[in-house]
């Protein structure tokens, strides 16, 4: 069954517009009609079964027929502070990891950086990416879509993070020793993760002294050199599973 997001769910009459977006993929994209059931979802997760009363690009009017009952959150939140990447490479971290069930995705640009957002392109990617995510989240049954924040410099998101008392790794290919499944293992009680995942062309030596001094702990996936967004990818699915709800 399609299901469509909405900022806030009105349910005292019974009745409920979907406008904006949303509206216009019930009616041109999907073209459904009066009659047709859907799952209706807001941001603070309450969710309805709903049947179309009438459709129109700008407003579709439903009934709401049923309260359903939310999807269990994740026990672990995962936060994803992501370096651009080149266009399809970030929408597939983005989509990929909407759908794994991240709870907020930070991009930023670092030293290494090869993407250049010129004036006005920063807003049009971010918009892009959460209709991504939103994409994702229903095809996935997600509680909602991760949020999306707007692009970053390297130090503003270490001082961002300074201080604050959660799992904060940065994904370095030079770390030799420390393994992220064995720090998770070790430090299994904590109940926010913080991933950073550098550039096509990694991380400086100096970036990681720095995020090192804002309480970040370097860490590896392994022996093998992976693509960045494979490592984004990689770092969510493994954390999932050892903390989320993906092991059992």
């Amino acid at each position: 069954m399609k299901h469509f997001f909405v900022e806030k769910i009105h349910a005292d009459s019974g009745f409920f517009s979907i406008t904006g977006s949303e509206a216009k993929h019930i009616a041109k994209v999907l073209r459904m009609e009066a009659g047709d059931r859907l799952i209706l979802s807001d941001a603070g997760g309450v969710r309805f079964l709903a049947s179309i009363v009438s459709v129109h690009p700008r407003e579709v009017r439903v009934r709401l027929e049923k309260l359903l009952p939310k999807p269990s959150p994740s026990p672990i939140e995962i936060v994803l502070c992501q370096a651009l990447l080149k266009s399809g490479a970030m929408d597939y971290v983005i989509q990929k990891t909407s759908e794994l069930g991240v709870d907020c995705i930070l991009p930023f640009s670092s030293s290494r950086t090869v993407v250049k957002l010129g004036e006005g392109l920063p807003g049009n990617r971010v918009r892009r990416w959460r209709e991504i995510a939103r994409s994702s989240t229903k095809q996935s049954d997600r509680l909602k879509p991760p949020e999306i924040e707007t692009v970053q410099t390297f130090g503003q998101l270490m001082e961002s993070w300074r201080g604050e008392d959660v799992l904060k790794v940065i994904l370095w290919e030079e770390e030799g020793s420390n393994h992220l499944k064995s720090l998770l293992r070790r430090e299994g009680s904590r109940r926010i993760f913080v991933g950073v995942v550098g550039p096509e062309g990694g991380f400086g030596r100096e970036e990681i002294e720095a995020a090192v001094h804002a309480g970040f702990v370097p860490v590896s996936l392994g022996k093998r050199i992976l693509r960045a967004e494979t490592a984004a990818i990689s770092m969510v699915t493994i954390v999932q599973y050892e903390l989320g709800d993906m092991g059992g």
